[in-house]
Parts: C-alpha cells; structure tokens; sequence
C-alpha cells in the first residue's frame, strides 16, 4: 500500500503511506494521482484532503529510488504537482511532523495549507549539491517570501512552522494548528468546498524592494563560505528567477539546472556520502531485527581527554555515567576539564544553565571497580599499551555484571587480545572514539572474533542516539582509519626526504581540502605517539620502510603544540605553526646523511602521493573484509580524518578521477628509488576493478 483513498462526508482523504516517511516513489505518485483523478470524477466529493501516514507528511524523493529508472518515471513528481494543482476541486495539504524536499513541492502545489504548529519544513536539496527540482525554487518565494525563502533553500535545514508562519504577508499557511492537522484540513475543506477561483501558488507574485542589492550581497556571502560547491549559488540564480521570470520559464529552468547539478562531482560526492552515512549501520549478517541489550547506565575508565571526551557524549544523551580513575588528583582535573567544556558551550549560547546542570547532574565519579558492577556499559579509555590494557579488562571481567558490554577505546591494538583477557569475549567489542570525542561524528565499532551480533547491534544502534556516525572494522593493526593514515604519514614524510618542506606539503593538503595538512595534524596529535606505534612497528614488522625524520625531530623533543615545538613552532597559549629553522636544518643534515637527491616536487604530485596511498590501502582492507564496503572507508575519512566532503572520501574521489588513472599513477610512485615501490604494487581489489571497468562506488 503506497496510498489510501477514504471519504470522509463529502471531502476524499488520500494518505500518502509508503513507511518510513512516505518518500514520493514511482507507486505512491501513481497512487497519489489516481486518488486525485478518483476524487475529481466522484460527483459526491467536492473537497480534496492530502496527508501523510505515520510520522511525516513525506520526506521527498524516495531515496531507494536514486539513480534508477523509476525516480524519472511517469507520472513523475512535476506531473502529480500539476495533477493536483489542476484539480477542479479544492486540494488541502495536511502537514504534520516533517514535509521536506519533494513533500513541501508537493504541498506547495495544493490550493491550501494547514499545519501544525511544531511540524517542520526543509528543501534539503543544498545538501545533495542540487536545487530543489519541482518548483520550490519558484513557488516558495511566492508563498513565504523572498529572503525567509532562500533561507530555507541555502541551508537546506528543516524550520518549525510556527516561525515560518511569522512571515509578513506569507501564504504558506492558510491555518496553524497546535496538533491534528488532519482534522482541521477536512473542516477548511468542507469550508472552501465551494469558493472559487481555487487559489493557485503561481500566480502569486514574488517580489522585493530591493532585489538586485540583495542577490548580490548572498551571492557574495555565500561565495566566501561555501567557495567549493556549485550549487548554493545556482539555489540564488533560481530563487531570482522567482522574480524576474514568467513562473513556467522559471521552472523550466530550475529543472534544467536540477539537471545539470546532477552531474557535477559535487553533487555525486555529498549524495555518496549521504547514502554511504545509512548504509554504514547496516551489518550483512546482522539482521536488523536483532534484539538488543538495554543501555541505562554506562561506565568510562579513564578521567583524561578521551576519557572526559567519551563521557560527555553520553552525558549529552541523557545516559547515566560513572567515571574512574584511579587518582583523586585525576579524576578531579577530568571532571573540571568536562565542565569547562560545558561552560564554554554555555558562553557562547549553545547550551542553557539548566541543560548543563541536568547533565553534571548524570555524572557520578569513582576510585572503585566496584562502583561499575551495574553499568550496562563500559568503556575503557586508558593508556595505548596492551599490558594496561590486560590489567583493566581483567579487573572488569570480576565485576562487571553477566550481559554488561565491555568496550576498548583503542585504536590501534588487538582487541581479540584484549578480550582474551577475560572470561567473556562475546561481550567485547572496540569503540573507537575520535578526538575530540565529544566533537568529532566518527565511532569506528571493531568487531572481534568472538564479539556477540547483539552486543555489535546494541553498540550500532547507542552510536545513533549519541549522535555519531558508526563504521564496522574488522580487526587488524590500527582498523581502518590508521592503517590508512599510517600510509598518508609515511607518504608524507617521504616527500620530505625528496626535498619537501613541511609547511609546502600540508599547504597542498589544504589546498585540496583537507581540514589540516598532514604535519599539523602531528603536531596537534602529539608526534610522541607516533614514534612510539614505529617503535612498535619495527620489532613486529622489520621490513616496512620509513622515513627516519620524524624520529629525528622526536630525538629533539619536539613533540608538538604540547612541548611548542614540532614540525612548526608555536608561541605560547597560540596555535598559529610558523616555519622552524631548526627543523629546515635537521632535515637537511637528514637527507646529507641518507645520500637523499632532493628535486622540485608539484603540489599534484604531493596530493596524488597522499590520497592514493589511502586508495591503495583502503582496497587491501576491501580485500581482507575488514572494511565492509567503500563507502564506509569513505565515512571513515570524511567524519574522523577532514577528508573533503565536496570530493566525497578517497574511495569516491579515486573513481572521479578513474581507477586506470590511479594505477598508472601509482606505476610510476613504484619507480621512484626514494619511494617504497613494493607499497605501489596495486591491491589485488584494485586491479581486478580497473581490469573490469567497474569502480569501487
């Protein structure tokens, strides 16, 4: 069922239901158009009601539908707009909850409108990299208004009606309600049954007293925030049209560049990373009807950044937390550091005095294992050393309670290891959490050997109430996220032997859009930790090669913002790096004492160095079956590692610019004597896609 059609006394009720949130697919615009059509030939409806089952009015677009054939099909969303809109009889849109996208054109093409005070409206298109394609560029301004209009379209946020209904002169809304949208439309249906002309969104006039200054002042506005994407100005371009264009003209030309963002690598970029964000819950052999553990309490060891960072998100949550440390002095100075934060978001107006007590209020502090032995959850945050790591995990194993999830924050450790050390390794899992992890969206969730599928499901579905993004890894040294990273760094440091310097590399970094070149990036991580995992690396695996100018700069102490020295200097209480002279002369004793013949080397050259070592690694992942798919080594680097989103993670990226032009790249970094040609070899996954033709999105 994709529609109901009912007769309520002389209005037609027609009930868009096509679960979750009613997306406008092939069969429920079919259904939607024969219920119209069927109330248009019954003599005894005089009155049209259209609304939404469940908890939306419709979401849009029926995202299963993307890319196929049946998204463009007739009757298409622009043909049931129209249908409903020439229908000879008054059409009332019922909205309550949520109408977005698709849904609100539709609404817009009735003759009225009634809604509920607290449902909210979106044209989420902006998100895409679109435009709305069915005439909401054209009919929303006419209705709300110009400026709240294009408001609406640039943000692509979803906005209660009761502020939209604040508008001066809007005709949105034809009725506010505080609830039963339903009900109130059938009456105002009943009322207007027989008030002609029937009002029509297009042929209201969109105006402005001053729209050539205003256009210009967005357009300029928008340009210095969102310089890499196409479609926040083509949203201005089809907005003035509402203004400066007969409304059919205006339309044709909105489905035109509809159209044309379509294509863009912008638009397949934020669209991959759309479907790639709901398609990483999603387990193969975990069924999504799997029962779950109860989550009420949870319990952090660990009082220090991660530690602190960790609980404040369940704090956030409404979830209980108990936080250990095994030093009142410690444990003191976390439970400062989280109300510092909290503090902040307090100054700044983002949280209110209430909220942050309610949350303060959830914590609970400890120097006692014995205070966990209710928690649901655990989760430790303790040093990265495995024998750390052995004494907590058995120290868990006597009092956590039967069924309670034991969880490592490590990141890049063995966690089969780590939960051979109690007596209940289907309860233990890893939560990778991402610094800050009170900020940043990524939770990488390992599954290890003998991990439960309930307890990955239960953690799957608590990272969704906690407001992350969740990708399953396998295990392996460092997950997905840092074996990769591991390669971008060596990459990285290579470069330098070749005659980079470190400001010249992460300024192509930047430049193609990462968040933070790569030696900034150590800086404020710590290059200590570094040097700690090539330690490591060395005795477990003696024939990887690797720059020794990171350890040389260790050598010097240099460890970062932390020690205001690393690959920059900083000046206290400052985070601007600046160009260190010192490091300019360690690194060039460095290349004098390996025989290094340094040349010129471009900024494409950099990046291509960098990104297709990640490709490169991310397919030896595929092939392992420790990533699940592309998209999620995609999600991984887009919300944990300042990938672009704009080129949509480096899997998505490498198929931009075509898997054949990534080998032969690669071909020729495997020639280069100062490289590691054996790491070039291309992944067995990466040369049987180009051999095919296919791609890994």
């Amino acid at each position: 069922m994709t529609a109901q059609y009912e007769v309520r006394g002389n209005v037609a009720v027609i009930l868009l239901d096509n679960p979750p949130v009613n997306g406008l697919g092939l069969a429920t615009r079919k259904a939607c158009v024969e219920g119209v059509l069927r109330a248009e030939a019954d003599p005894a409806v005089q009155a049209v009601v259209l609304t939404g089952a469940g908890r939306a009015f419709s979401g849009g677009a029926d995202i299963k539908e993307f890319g196929q054939p049946s998204a463009l099909a007739e009757p298409s969303l622009h043909t049931l707009i129209r249908v409903v809109e020439a229908c000879s009889k008054p059409v009332v849109a019922a909205l309550h909850n949520a109408c977005m996208g698709g849904g609100l054109e539709l609404a817009l093409g009735c003759h009225y409108r009634v809604a509920e005070a607290k449902a909210t409206l979106a044209l989420p298109e902006v998100k895409l990299g679109l435009v709305p394609g069915a005439g909401g560029t054209q009919r929303l301004p006419r209705a709300l208004g110009v400026e709240p209009a294009l408001n609406m379209i640039l943000s692509g946020e979803q906005v209660p009606c009761e502020l939209l209904a604040m508008a001066p002169g809007q005709k949105l809304f034809d009725r506010l309600v505080p609830q039963d949208a339903l009900g109130a439309a059938v009456a105002l249906a009943q009322e207007k049954a027989a008030v002609r002309p029937l009002p029509k969104v297009r042929d209201l006039a969109a105006t402005h007293p001053n729209a050539d200054a205003y256009f210009q002042f967005v357009r300029n506005s928008v340009a210095a925030a969102q310089p890499r994407y196409p479609a926040p100005q083509r949203c201005i371009d089809a907005v003035s049209w509402s203004l400066s264009l007969p409304f059919e003209d205006g339309l044709r030309r909105e489905r035109e560049t509809f159209i044309a963002l379509m294509l863009t690598p912008e638009s397949k970029a934020l669209r991959h990373a759309f479907f790639g964000e709901r398609a990483a819950s999603k387990i193969a052999d975990v069924p999504e009807n799997t029962p779950l553990r109860e989550i009420r309490t949870v319990g952090v060891i660990g009082a220090g950044t991660m530690g602190g960072g960790i609980t404040m998100n369940f704090l956030n949550a409404g979830i209980p937390v108990t936080l250990l440390e095994t030093q009142q002095e410690a444990l003191d100075r976390g439970v400062a550091t989280i109300r510092r934060n909290y503090e902040a978001q307090v100054k700044k107006g983002k949280l209110k005095d209430d909220k942050y007590a309610a949350r303060m209020a959830l914590l609970s502090t400890t120097l006692s294992y014995d205070a966990l032995k209710n928690a649901d959850l655990i989760i430790e945050a303790v040093f990265e050393e495995i024998g750390v790591k052995e004494a907590v995990f058995r120290q868990l194993d006597a009092v956590a309670k039967p069924g309670a999830i034991l969880a490592s924050n490590t990141s890049t450790l063995d966690l089969n290891q780590i939960a051979s050390f109690t007596a209940r390794p289907q309860d233990v899992l890893g939560m990778h959490f991402f610094s800050p992890a009170n900020v940043m969206k990524l939770l990488e969730v390992v599954r290890g050997q003998a991990t439960a599928k309930d307890v990955l499901a239960t953690v799957m579905q608590l990272a969704k109430k906690i407001k992350k993004t969740a990708v399953v890894s396998g295990v392996c040294d460092g997950f997905i996220g840092n074996r990769m990273l591991e390669q971008y760094v060596r990459q990285s440091t290579f470069l330098l032997d070749e005659g980079c310097s470190p400001q010249q590399v992460d300024k192509a970094a930047e430049a193609f859009g990462f968040a933070m070149g790569p030696f900034r990036v150590g800086d404020l991580a710590g290059n200590d930790i570094g040097w700690a995992i090539r330690k490591r690396r060395r005795v477990e695996k003696p024939g990887v090669r690797y720059s020794e100018c990171a350890d040389r700069l260790c050598e010097l102490g240099r460890f970062g913002q932390k020690t205001g020295a690393g690959w920059y200097d900083y000046q206290p209480g400052k985070r601007d790096a600046k160009p260190s002279p010192v490091v300019e002369q360690m690194l060039a004793t460095h290349r004098a004492a390996i025989g290094a013949k340094t040349r010129v080397i471009s900024d494409d050259e950099i990046v291509q160095r960098l990104v297709f070592a990640l490709v490169n690694e991310a397919a030896h992942l595929l092939e392992e079956g420790i990533a699940q798919r592309a998209s999620d080594v995609d999600m991984v680097y887009l919300t944990g590692y300042g990938f672009p989103l704009w080129r949509g993670g480096p899997m998505c990226y490498a198929d931009t610019v075509g898997l054949f032009n990534v080998v032969q790249a690669m071909k020729r970094f495997a020639a280069n004597p100062m490289d590691d040609g054996a790491f070039w070899q291309p992944a067995p996954m990466l040369s049987r896609l180009v051999a095919e033709g296919k791609s890994f999105t």
